[in-house]
């Protein structure tokens, strides 16, 4: 289905993509943070050795590896850094790492990345201005210490993603980051759905109308930059009702039932005149517990950074172990087991909804994703979805 990738593996059997965060420290103070990031280190993380077991774990699970990436916290944090990085190479691993817009943001640092074998950086970008990044982040400079980073990491080699926490913050300020994104380049911009935990929960929420408008104009983004969500997976859902919709010639904002902030977004986004990619990217079909892996700074393994349940801790257990069989990893990965709007929708063998925002919502990981606007059943071309979700039993 050329709408949606699908990882290359049984995701039931090695996850696509590992995030370990290495560390909790960080200089800044972000308002969304996840990990109500501290100025120091914890003596209880994962040391130099216990790090290297993490990686040799994550290389167990096979051919292709996972993609592995070193996240914080601020991972310059770790005098260590650059040594975790080459042993991972040396393994095998296609190795990230997500620093965050700190002093340590140097040149210097990301050649030593580089050199160590990394292969791609993520920065976050949650205005098109200093003024709205910063005041977001809580601290001055960070704009422009990581458009500097994003520029000297071109330079040398690394590709970059730019992640943007969407929040009535910046919401109007979406086509304006699409406009930095394409005019900085990137190898893709992941639009993240926040989910209310950490500081995050502080932060004024979406309504599930707003999310669609957002979803269906990342959708229109991508016909000009490499585009794509986090947490806001029924993203894929969009992407196959779209497809569909333009297949008949429909208008799809009043098919879908598009409100104002999508007009009003997506005529900013057409008054930017940005040419067209030759090919759009489809979205990866993977979730939490069902490709993906967090382990967190102490080593307890979780579907999500987003998602505080632990399935059990590296350094009792192999991880190949904990993903494959633990049940709450088995339970996340079975769509029957999915309640509400979720366990009834049509969309959610591909989708499956946020369990992490559920679980912050509801204290149910299993619960509908209360950020989706979508009634089972109600898209009007029910036949050429079959066809598109599960094309052997439609053409038998």
């Amino acid at each position: 289905m050329k709408q949606i990738r699908s990882p290359r593996h049984d995701t039931t059997d090695r996850p696509f993509i590992v995030i370990w965060e290495a560390t909790q420290a960080c200089p800044l103070a972000c308002r969304h943070c996840r990990a109500s990031a501290v100025p120091d280190r914890d003596p209880g993380e994962l040391a130099t050795a216990e790090a290297y077991a993490l990686m040799e774990q994550i290389a167990a699970f096979g051919t292709p590896p996972p993609m592995f990436v070193i996240t914080g916290g601020d991972p310059f944090q770790r005098p260590d850094l650059f040594d975790l990085v080459r042993h991972g190479t040396s393994l095998g691993l296609p190795v990230a790492v997500s620093p965050s817009g700190t002093p340590t943001l140097t040149r210097e640092n990301l050649a030593a990345l580089a050199e160590a074998g990394a292969r791609a950086i993520s920065l976050s970008l949650d205005g098109s201005t200093p003024e709205i990044h910063d005041a977001f982040r809580a601290t001055p400079d960070v704009y422009r210490w990581t458009l500097d980073a994003w520029r000297d990491a071109h330079d040398l080699g690394l590709k970059v993603q730019i992640n943007t926490t969407v929040t009535g913050h910046n919401l109007t300020d979406l086509p304006e980051i699409v406009r930095v994104v394409h005019a900085e380049k990137a190898l893709t911009w992941s639009a993240f759905l926040l989910v209310p935990t950490g500081r995050g929960r502080l932060l004024p929420p979406l309504d599930a109308h707003q999310v669609e408008d957002v979803l269906n104009f990342v959708y229109d983004a991508g016909a000009h930059i490499p585009a794509r969500t986090t947490e806001g997976h029924h993203f894929r859902r969009v992407a196959i009702q779209r497809e569909i919709l333009a297949r008949r010639g429909a208008d799809h904002i009043t098919a879908l039932g598009l409100g104002d902030l999508y007009k009003t977004l997506t005529s900013e986004l057409a008054a930017l005149n940005l040419p067209p990619r030759r090919s759009r990217r489809p979205p990866m079909d993977v979730n939490s517990a069902r490709g993906f892996v967090f382990i967190s700074h102490l080593g307890s393994v979780h579907p999500s950074g987003f998602l505080p349940m632990s399935a059990g801790n590296v350094r009792e257990s192999e991880l190949p172990d904990i993903y494959r069989t633990s049940p709450l990893f088995t339970g996340l990965r079975n769509p029957a087991k999915l309640q509400g709007r979720c366990g009834s929708c049509e969309f959610n063998s591909i989708c499956g909804g946020s369990r992490s925002r559920a679980m912050a919502l509801t204290g149910d990981p299993y619960a509908e994703d209360p950020w989706c606007s979508y009634i089972p059943g109600t898209f009007p071309h029910q036949r050429e979805l079959t066809a598109l979700l599960h094309p052997r039993t439609s053409a038998a």
